[in-house]
Formats: C-alpha cells, sequence, structure tokens
C-alpha cells in the first residue's frame, strides 16, 4: 500500500512544517501541495481537505 491509500499518518515535529502530498507519496494521481497547520491545532491532529488523509502529530517527549 502506498502512502497515497493510507487514512491516517504520524509524523513528528521533524516533519513539520507538513504538507500534503507528503514526499514519499506518488505526485502524478495527488493533488497540489497544501500547507496544514497542524502544529497550532489543539489535539495534534489534522486532515487535509483535498483527500481526506488523517495526520497525526507525535510530540516527541521533552528532554531533562
Amino acid at each position: 500500500m502506498t502512502a497515497n491509500h493510507q487514512r491516517a499518518i504520524e509524523i513528528t515535529e521533524e516533519d513539520l512544517p507538513l504538507h500534503c502530498p507528503t514526499p514519499d507519496m506518488t505526485t502524478w494521481d495527488s493533488h497540489p501541495r497544501v500547507f496544514l497547520p497542524i502544529d497550532e491545532t489543539d489535539n495534534g491532529e489534522y486532515l487535509c481537505p483535498y483527500c481526506g488523509i488523517l495526520y497525526r502529530l507525535k510530540r516527541l517527549a521533552a528532554e531533562g
């Protein structure tokens, strides 16, 4: 299954700024690149308005 067919993708803060489609998705059958402000949400989730993929931000534990 390609990333384009996944309905939920977990990302980390290293993947920010988030855009869909992501670099590992095939682009020939995707939509135009759109930036998603997932880091501004309260629950750390954002649904792409074009393709409906749900992105979940996995926050790394604070060191120290």
